[in-house]
């Protein structure tokens, strides 16, 4: 369950820092055939050409209901469409048969998408419980398929309406069964994964929908706080003070046009079976709203801007499901928060700022101001001791322009590491694909007056910023994830509300979770 507490905003009303946003439905396994399951909504892969020969049964039960559609077009087995039958006989009120695509392109998360769909469908219909049905020879272990479908149930179980007052009552899924074939052990164990996992990604949706007004940097770290201490992190706060002993000066230059005091949230997760040698560092931008500064973005969907801290919820959210899940790689979390804001002491294009590892930036355009927070991010994360590095940004607009809203640009070195990221990303359902690293741009943001600027202009935008975090990563394995393009969906999807999306929480949790091999990256 996401809740939240009170925090004054700025038109000095006081505003619900987080209203109810998710609830968490009971799951539980089954091993009853389908027509034995007592429930009000069971959703039914079916795949494309599906002679659905597991529930022959089916058909008859529904008065032909099911040959009927399919005879008309209507049930295809095309991804994601819904057709909601009754069936006689069949203890559940009603049958989702959810379109899961060809079987020889099904996936974890083909089904996590499904279950995702049909449990949407579900609340939809004001329906409150539901079961889920793997059907058999997909090639899905019983603990994945149990995970996935997990997921799928809770992160249905969200609503980005929060704020407003004339909704109806919310209707909520309060029990899931899931069904899936093998050892009861797996079963139990991959439901618990996928529903902390969803749970923890519902929390950095709510966090990245929450208004600017109501989640400023000193809130936002005073919701880290609670998160952290609730999942068992250990939690330090950064105030101004401390940031300028640490000389933390592109995180000041950025923050110094804002009223809102900046703030770093440091976490760290020390298991007691924590795995020799490895220390995992998680960075993500916490721009809690971003103007653009003196450098003013358009007003058109300046809105959205509120979402530029979906790294740092990232960061965030994924530590807690790692301590939650008891994972064995140790983690240290640090998340620069402040605004972007063009006030009379704001940052301005031709400054020049010097990071706390000494390296001076010529600031070109002061909305290029992710790159100067993690920059100092990367720096203090190295100073803790962490040995691999992964940042998560809302970074460019180049990356949404090379790649769309449907993957994450990744780019990172070596190649042994981003790969292992991008695997983890592909468990994760979170889509990201490989981008270039190459020195040749390095020159696109060369400065006559500094070590480098902040900007190498629009041409390959996106390489050009990650190749600027990489000047903070030291020689260590480090990764970049640009989320820009995929933190947020403005048209909904039969498996996604219009909102925040918690890319990446579940990326990371499953890189610090995949505890085979650390010591050979």
């Amino acid at each position: 369950m996401s809740r939240g507490a009170t925090s004054g905003a700025a038109n000095g009303e006081t505003l619900e820092f987080m209203k109810t946003v998710s609830e968490t439905p009971a799951i539980t396994p089954t091993t009853l055939v389908s027509h034995l399951i007592e429930t009000d909504l069971l959703i039914l892969p079916v795949f494309e050409n599906d002679d659905l020969a597991d529930e022959a049964a089916l058909d008859a039960a529904t008065g032909g209901a099911v040959a009927s559609a399919r005879a008309r077009g209507e049930l295809t087995g095309k991804a994601f469409e819904v057709f909601i039958t009754v069936a006689q006989g069949w203890r559940a009120g009603r049958v989702a048969l959810v379109g899961a695509g060809a079987r020889k392109d099904f996936s974890r998360d083909r089904l996590r998408r499904v279950t995702l769909t049909g449990s949407l469908a579900a609340r939809q219909r004001r329906v409150k419980k539901v079961a889920v049905v793997q059907r058999p020879d997909t090639g899905l272990s019983a603990r994945d398929a149990a995970q996935v479908m997990a997921e799928g149930v809770v992160l249905a179980n969200f609503d980005g309406t929060a704020y407003k007052t004339t909704n109806p009552a919310t209707v909520w899924i309060e029990s899931a069964q899931v069904r899936v074939i093998g050892e009861a052990a797996e079963i139990v164990a991959g439901i618990e994964r996928g529903r902390v996992l969803g749970e923890c990604t519902n929390l950095a949706r709510g966090l990245s929908n929450a208004p600017s007004n109501v989640l400023t940097p000193k809130a936002f770290a005073a919701r880290a706080q609670e998160i952290a201490t609730n999942a068992g992190l250990t939690v330090e706060i950064l105030d101004e003070s401390r940031i300028a002993e640490l000389k933390m000066g592109l995180l000041l230059g950025v923050a110094s046009g804002s009223q809102e005091p900046p703030r770093v949230v440091v976490l760290r997760y020390e298991p007691g079976n924590a795995t020799p040698g490895p220390v995992l560092g998680l960075i993500g931008k916490g721009i809690t709203f971003d103007t653009g500064g003196i450098s003013l973005k358009p007003a058109d969907l300046m809105d959205r801007m509120k979402d530029d801290m979906s790294g740092g919820a990232a960061v965030l959210c994924a530590m807690a499901a790692v301590a939650r899940l008891g994972g064995s790689v140790r983690c240290v979390g640090v998340i620069p928060l402040t605004e972007n804001m063009p006030g009379g002491r704001a940052f301005k294009p031709g400054d020049v700022l010097t990071s706390a590892e000494g390296k001076t930036v010529e600031v070109l355009n002061t909305d290029a101001e992710g790159r100067l927070v993690l920059g100092d991010a990367l720096w203090y994360a190295r100073t803790l001791g962490v040995t691999h590095l992964v940042d998560v940004a809302t970074l460019t607009g180049a990356c949404v322009v090379a790649l769309g809203k449907s993957a994450t640009g990744l780019f990172g070195r070596p190649d042994a590491w981003r790969d292992r990221v991008l695997r983890a990303s592909e468990r994760a359902g979170d889509r990201s694909w490989a981008m270039p690293l190459f020195d040749d741009y390095k020159e696109l943001f060369k400065s006559e007056i500094a070590d480098f600027a902040n900007t190498g202009g629009r041409a390959g935008g996106a390489i050009t910023g990650a190749l600027f975090v990489q000047e903070f990563a030291g020689d260590l394995p480090w990764v970049h994830m640009d989320i820009a393009g995929t933190a947020w969906v403005e048209d909904a999807k039969p498996y996604q509300v219009k909102g925040a999306t918690g890319v990446a929480v579940r990326t990371l949790a499953e890189l610090a979770l995949d505890t085979e091999g650390w010591a050979k990256v």
